[in-house]
């Protein structure tokens, strides 16, 4: 099949890498002049099957309240006159019962550690570069609270096979020596010692290379203006897209399926056919520092529960990003949030870095309210979703893009999660699938 995927962060790469694999004929539309210029850039570089506790838990309703009109808040909710952002906040709130916690969080797991084997995978196949560290992820707490908190997240966990351990303050400290500093306000920590971190624009832009290499066709500074139908009922189907090409010129470019995997861009687009996905933009930041001292810098990734910020190490680089601004499609800089991160940071690792240059940079994450992507079938029969990966499309990347590859050339996955549109699949034919490879 002729296959168009729309969009090229780490999800839609993935999607056309795997799709091409399966042996159609992709091409990729991007507005963008290359592949992973906006939420895939500079995000926190973690491959965190451990980080699968969604926002939205039984604790969250208290902590939004406490951090309301706070502009260096982790998560800060400005108040628009804005229907979707409303509604995305009432089905937040639905999803912080203990019950849909527990189920979204199996949901996460199950498609996090199937993406993290296909990037292991996809990794030894390309040899594709991208800093990355198979040292685990360490997440440290500072708030005895938290850390009490944690410890169901962190059993249910382990009993769904991602071997998160709950660990003391001075087993932390042994694991990455340069929280030494902070040890006396270190309370607990978990670590997942199969978790790993890496630069998501290096690994896409390289599989990019490769994808090309092998027939992909991608094709850049291309704006998207409509999905074109026919048909209604199960007849429904898409015919064209049509673009506006980088001379200037309007197209309408044709094919047997089409992808969606433009982040919190697939709202606007997909709602004039009558598909209402809950996602909203999460403004998230980053901040990227040159280590002046090796020595001094972490080399094990980290989460820093009470400021919610995430830190890798991406060779002489240090990346930390964090923080989560819910107020629309903006994507200006606030300085505040930012001086926040370099002040944390600083904090953490004083003679690490060069923190008066700070390069920082800001994404919208495509957020749903529970935190679980839409990755399957629409009502139109050649209209498939792979959106809505929230903070975690770089952990989920790669298996989203084998699992929609599988679902547009008619098989069933290999993993065991609510794919859009699509029954569960049995267990007892996971346990027969195919075994795991690029």
């Amino acid at each position: 099949m002729k296959v168009i995927v729309l969009g090229s962060g780490i999800i839609g790469t993935a999607s056309a890498w795997f799709l091409n694999k399966s042996g159609h004929d992709v091409t990729v539309i991007e507005r963008q002049p290359g592949v992973a210029q906006e939420t895939s850039f500079a995000n926190g570089c973690q491959i965190s099957v451990s980080h699968a506790e969604p926002w939205a838990n039984p604790a969250a309703p208290m902590k939004v309240l406490k951090w309301l009109g706070k502009e260096d808040a982790p998560l800060l909710y400005r108040f628009r006159p804005e229907w979707l952002q409303w509604r995305w906040g009432l089905n937040f709130l639905r999803e912080c019962t203990p019950a849909r916690t527990a189920d979204n969080i199996r949901q996460i797991v199950a498609i996090s550690e199937y993406s993290r084997q296909t990037l292991q995978a996809v990794r030894a196949e390309t040899g594709v570069d991208y800093d990355h560290l198979t040292k685990g992820i360490l997440h440290f707490y500072t708030e005895q609270k938290e850390f009490d908190e944690s410890l169901p997240a962190a059993k249910l966990m382990r009993d769904l096979g991602c071997p998160r351990d709950s660990i003391s303050a001075d087993e932390v400290v042994r694991i990455e020596p340069a929280l030494a500093r902070i040890r006396d306000k270190i309370v607990g920590g978990d670590f997942t010692a199969t978790d790993e971190s890496g630069d998501v624009y290096k690994f896409t832009t390289g599989l990019a290379s490769k994808a090309a290499s092998a027939g992909v066709d991608f094709r850049f500074n291309t704006t998207i203006t409509r999905l074109i139908t026919e048909g209604t009922g199960a007849s429904a189907k898409i015919t064209g897209v049509e673009v506006i090409t980088p001379d200037g010129r309007h197209q309408v470019l044709r094919a047997d399926a089409f992808v969606m995997a433009m982040g919190s861009f697939s709202v606007p687009l997909l709602k004039p056919l009558g598909i209402d996905l809950m996602i909203y933009p999460g403004k998230g930041y980053s901040a990227t520092y040159d280590i002046i001292d090796p020595a001094a810098a972490p080399t094990v990734s980290l989460t820093d529960d009470g400021h919610k910020l995430v830190v890798s190490r991406l060779g002489n680089r240090l990346r930390v990003a964090g923080t989560c601004e819910l107020n629309g499609y903006t994507r200006e800089l606030n300085t505040t949030r930012c001086e926040a991160i370099t002040r944390r940071t600083r904090e953490l690792f004083p003679n690490a870095c060069n923190y008066d240059n700070p390069v920082y940079w800001t994404g919208l994450r495509p957020l749903t309210p529970s935190n679980v992507p839409y990755i399957g079938k629409t009502r139109f029969s050649n209209l498939f979703l792979n959106t809505g990966h929230g903070t975690l499309g770089w952990t989920m990347g790669c298996g989203s893009g084998r699992a929609i590859a599988d679902i547009v050339s008619g098989r069933l996955p290999e993993v065991d999660f609510a794919f859009t549109g699509m029954p569960r699949r049995p267990a007892s034919q996971l346990a027969t699938s195919r075994p795991l490879q690029a």
